[in-house]
């Protein structure tokens, strides 16, 4: 990408010459290794997808390579192109976009912190992870459509691939809950379609990469999260006490299982810690889906205590407001 870089699309706060806060040492650490070791995620075959395969990988991973997963590559390379040539308008056009069901913001992925209408308070400036996104809501899309032709053409995308997406989760989830036993009812409240979401992510060039994060460390606070990412990089893992690059392989997708799964299991399975690094030179497109239990689903386990969702998402918000950071599951051990 050359220098001549339009950079009227980057929200402000990310455009050269702006002062940037030095990050605080004790509060984001940085690897004196610059190259972490690629790893071979495990392989789960969408077409012969086997529960035993699919628990051990689970238990073991908490994420994993998903293949023959009947998302065609035609529209995963409409929708990146879409979101390319979105991301591109300039900051305030994005800004002006009608906020149902597509609400952008920048900044860091976590709603309640972010650059929109919702916003309750920036995060610390050295805590801003380098990216920009939309947050689309699945529920009634149909019902809703965008006068710019490119707008609607994105949404009838993010459509499609939505389906695609419940559909990918529901035999998953089911795999899962085979295996770990769960009633009947627990696998209806457990696992909501009404509640996915997806959020498209572009990660901005970053002159400080060595001292930035297009996300910090995280585990995700859903049942499972599904990715799509370009062939940048950019997406880490932390296994065995290290951090591995998670390759992009186009026709593939990833899936991690996130808080609520763990909680689900009864600490059985793993909510996988990962981040995603920025890169000096090239933006990176990124496509997550994330499903979430019913939201008033009360999550039973000897490890626990009863909780929801809701209940949940309640004490993260909190945390994030009073510390600055996610506590999550601890929170609710016994």
């Amino acid at each position: 990408m050359s220098s001549s870089h339009n950079f009227s699309s980057y929200p402000p706060f990310f455009r050269p010459n702006q002062p940037q806060p030095q990050p605080q040492p004790q509060a984001v650490e940085f690897d004196s290794d610059p190259r972490p070791k690629s790893c071979s995620l495990p392989i789960i075959d969408f077409e012969a997808l086997e529960a035993a395969h699919l628990s051990q990988v689970c238990r073991e991973w908490g994420m994993f390579r998903l293949t023959n997963h009947g998302v065609s590559a035609e529209l995963l390379t409409q929708l990146h192109n879409h979101a390319n040539k979105l991301f591109s308008h300039k900051f305030e056009w994005k800004k002006g976009i009608p906020t149902t069901p597509m609400l952008y913001f920048w900044g860091n992925p976590a709603l309640t912190m972010s650059g929109n209408a919702q916003q309750k308070g920036p995060p610390p400036a050295d805590r801003h992870n380098w990216l920009e996104g939309f947050n689309v809501s699945l529920t009634n899309i149909s019902h809703f459509h965008y006068q710019d032709p490119l707008l609607e053409s994105f949404r009838c995308l993010l459509e499609e691939y939505g389906a695609h997406q419940t559909r990918l989760a529901k035999a998953i989830f089911k795999g899962m809950a085979e295996n770990l036993d769960f009633p009947p009812p627990k696998s209806t409240s457990y696992l909501s379609p009404a509640t996915g979401i997806i959020r498209v992510y572009r990660y901005l060039r970053c002159p400080a990469a060595e001292r930035r994060w297009g996300i910090h460390e995280h585990t995700d606070s859903s049942v499972l999260s599904i990715i799509h990412q370009d062939q940048v990089g950019g997406l880490q893992v932390f296994k065995n006490n290290q951090w591995l690059d998670v390759e992009p392989i186009h026709d593939t997708l990833i899936v991690n299982l996130g808080d609520m799964m763990q909680a689900m299991s009864d600490d059985e399975y793993v909510s996988v810690t990962h981040r995603v690094k920025v890169n000096r030179v090239k933006e990176r497109v990124s496509i997550g889906y994330f499903v979430f239990p019913a939201e008033d689903g009360v999550i039973h386990t000897s490890n626990y205590k009863p909780f929801t969702y809701a209940d949940f998402q309640a004490k993260n918000e909190l945390d994030l407001k009073t510390l600055g950071a996610k506590i999550g599951l601890p929170r609710f051990r016994k």
